[in-house]
């Protein structure tokens, strides 16, 4: 199906044809680029899969070596 893709504020925005609608309006969803390819993921309330695939976006190995020390900051003032 073919549908427009417009501005909306400072966001673009698309409409979801009704056919390919898998839920209520305003709900939560998950959007991730794959190359040229959005991909929207329906999100249920208490689910961990949003933060489950921001985990696999990291590469094989990431962390592998720990982190760099991160040096104290001078906090006055706060």
């Amino acid at each position: 199906m073919r549908t427009r893709v417009f501005k909306s504020g400072n966001s673009l925005a698309v409409r979801i044809p009704k056919e390919l609608g898998f839920g209520e309006a305003h709900e939560d969803v998950d959007v991730e680029r794959v190359g040229h390819v959005l991909v929207i993921r329906r999100l249920t309330p208490g689910s961990l899969s949003a933060a489950l695939s921001r985990f696999q976006a990291f590469p094989e190995g990431f962390m592998a070596d720990g982190r760099e020390p991160n040096p104290d900051r001078d906090r006055e003032g706060w």
